[in-house]
């Protein structure tokens, strides 16, 4: 279900692509286009890896918005909703909010590489044993990305990002001794993106 629904969205990013290729012949090598307000989103999937076996493959999604003040650097925040993950004995919802840097530069008139890193704040809903609670925390999280200019507006991106996120079970089952489960949260993701 994954693999369609991440191929479709492909094909259809693709296809935008090329249609905006023909209906819009401008020229990407004047990188003054590169300044500016931009808005995203991306979808993909999530790793969780913890120390404590608590892992599995979900869905995530994210929508993000940024100012780039030239081509190298930009301030970027985001939504990003990381969905259900865990097994039968802990399972977990996280949802969170970012805001960090953005560095990169291109490789070619249509190929650019970026680097990006900043805070993370979060909320996770769990489940541990059957008790349930929520927690508010934050981390950080620091990401690569490759993107393809498609024109002066529209650029694709694939992103492979690490968000560091403790979950402290802590208050919720007293007779666990205050089990800690560290997680990393690992997002592979493919998006767009459009400039203003």
């Amino acid at each position: 279900m994954k693999l369609r629904t991440l191929s479709a969205l492909i094909m259809t990013l693709s296809a935008s692509g090329f249609a905006l290729n023909s209906a819009h012949a401008q020229s990407v090598g004047d990188d003054s286009y590169l300044k500016g307000a931009y808005v995203g989103a991306s979808y993909g999937w999530l790793r969780v890896d913890g120390d404590d076996e608590f892992d599995d493959d979900k869905d995530a999604y994210q929508f993000n918005l940024g100012y780039s003040f030239n081509e190298y650097f930009a301030v970027e925040g985001s939504y990003v909703d990381f969905g259900d993950y865990g097994n039968d004995l802990a399972n977990a919802d996280t949802d969170g909010y970012t805001l960090g840097l953005k560095a990169g530069f291109a490789i070619n008139d249509r190929f650019t590489v970026y680097a990006k890193g900043g805070q993370l704040w979060y909320e996770t809903e769990y489940s541990v044993l059957g008790v349930n609670d929520d927690f508010d925390d934050e981390g950080m999280y620091a990401g690569l990305g490759l993107g393809y200019v498609l024109n002066q507006n529209w650029t694709v991106k694939f992103e492979y990002t690490l968000y560091d996120a403790d979950l402290d079970t802590g208050d919720a089952i007293e007779d666990l001794d205050d089990a800690e489960f560290s997680t990393d949260l690992k997002q592979a993701a493919l998006g767009i993106e459009y400039r203003f």
